[in-house]
């Protein structure tokens, strides 16, 4: 799925699926503007993409020093560009990793 495929299906769909990763289902969330589902959803997650979700959310709610740990956590470099842009950019790499995780093995 591309960025503007998974875009429009926040858009036309009302419910999030449960098969989607949990980050980008915080990101379907945010996109939807409930910030405080998609905060819950990676709150307590341990992998590395829900903490740049979760640094993301941070940033975006204007708490940068929580922003900034959830980074470090994420092990991804604090972003400085708009909050839109840095949503794009998490949203792209995490459907890369899911499609490459799909693709069947030749």
């Amino acid at each position: 799925m591309t960025l503007e495929e998974f875009k429009q299906l926040i858009e036309k769909q009302q419910k999030c699926s449960d098969s989607l990763p949990k980050p980008l289902q915080a990101l379907w969330f945010d996109y939807k503007g409930n910030w405080d589902r998609a905060h819950e959803i990676v709150q307590n997650a341990n992998d590395l993409d829900s903490a740049w979700v979760h640094a993301y959310l941070h940033r975006k709610e204007g708490d940068l020093s929580n922003a900034r740990y959830w980074y470090r956590r994420s092990s991804k470099p604090e972003f400085h560009a708009g909050l839109d842009q840095e949503w794009e950019q998490i949203a792209s790499d995490l459907l890369m990793k899911v499609k490459q995780l799909w693709m069947p093995m030749n």
